[in-house]
């Protein structure tokens, strides 16, 4: 996967509700290799706003079967880029988009009838309709369930595409809404998904002895729920799925106040590979992770959200030790196989080598 920028058009804006856009991007004939995807994966967007330098990820919404290339893009209190998206970008603006990225997916099998359930809450749902998509459309034989939280009717995002895609596979595509601020006549509906309603859901609507795949994307509350209770349930690791889009920082701020404390006035040489280049400074164990101390010494390096999240500025850990805060956007494979966040790694060994050409 390259992890260049590439200027891309932007070929059209829409409004799915009052504070979420969808962005479809104009990627030229000569890039569409490069940026070809499988549904569930994310881009990277960057842009300057304001003087600085802002970059973001976000997942991909459009199936790979449809040769587009769109996101939804969510407004949040004080988010920069979601604002700019939303307030500021016009058709035909440039904006720098890194190619596909991310492991949110699980093959497509054409000869293979699975059933699927996916949970989503707001933006969450982004993904989602990619994966169900290309699913329904690739495997005739497979079935989808999807439960999802929005805070009213009027916030659902991509309701009608959702609702477009429940009436082309009525008998293979189930959709459940659920509201936190809108009371409806079924009580079952209203609030959001606790422990009482994954009872109901896999007692009365999905058999989860039946259920191949499990994808939930959401608040990080919600994901550990229901990861919690499969895993109670005996589902295996390999059947579930999850993306995350932000983290609570406290635990990962703790620990690294515990980490600067006992490796204080300690000294590590980190090597930084990139692009074929090589580049040594000094740093304190324990306490900065590697893409900061390496941004602050003005390396170049690929990232995105800085949250242990995307994954983008994953890099291979080659001789010296580091204690990783988060992992969220590593398959337990590539850490066994010595991959980091070098956004969520402290180092904690007086050398350090990183190589992000691996």
């Amino acid at each position: 996967m390259s992890k260049e920028f590439y200027p891309i058009s932007v070929k059209s804006i829409d409004n799915t509700t009052d504070d979420c856009v969808i962005i479809s991007l104009d990627v030229p004939s000569d890039l569409k290799k490069i940026f070809s995807f499988i549904q569930g994966q994310y881009l990277t967007l960057k842009t300057m706003i304001n003087g600085e330098e802002v970059r973001r990820s976000y997942s991909l919404c459009s199936s790979p079967l449809d040769s587009e290339w769109k996101v939804g893009i969510k407004k949040v209190p004080d988010g920069k880029f979601s604002s700019f998206a939303n307030d500021i970008l016009k058709e035909r603006d440039t904006i720098e988009v890194m190619p596909p990225d991310g492991n949110f997916y699980t093959p497509i099998d054409v000869n293979q009838k699975r059933n699927y359930a996916a949970f989503a809450a707001g933006s969450g749902i982004t993904p989602m309709l990619s994966i169900i998509k290309t699913h329904l459309a690739s495997e005739p034989k497979s079935t989808f369930k999807l439960f999802y939280v929005n805070q009213k009717a009027s916030t659902v995002i991509l309701k009608e595409e959702l609702e477009a895609l429940k009436n082309l596979y009525m008998d293979r595509f189930e959709i459940y809404y659920f509201l936190t601020k809108q009371q409806r006549s079924i009580p079952f509906l209203n609030g959001r998904i606790d422990q009482e309603k994954l009872e109901i859901i896999f007692k009365s609507i999905c058999n989860i002895d039946n259920t191949d795949h499990y994808f939930i994307c959401g608040p990080e509350a919600m994901i550990h729920l229901i990861n919690d209770y499969l895993k109670v349930a005996k589902v295996s690791d390999e059947q579930i799925h999850f993306e995350l889009f932000g983290t609570d920082n406290k635990v990962a701020d703790q620990k690294k106040e515990v980490l600067a404390a006992s490796f204080k006035g300690k000294v590590c040489d980190l090597t930084i590979i990139e692009g074929g280049k090589q580049m040594t400074i000094q740093m304190e164990q324990g306490a900065n992770n590697v893409l900061d101390e390496a941004l602050n010494n003005s390396a170049d390096l690929p990232f995105a959200c800085k949250g242990g999240v995307c994954a983008t500025c994953k890099a291979k850990l080659v001789e010296g030790n580091v204690d990783m805060l988060l992992s969220y956007g590593l398959e337990p494979d590539e850490i066994e196989a010595g991959y980091i966040l070098t956004c969520q790694a402290i180092p904690t060994s007086e050398k350090l080598v990183v190589d992000f050409d691996v």
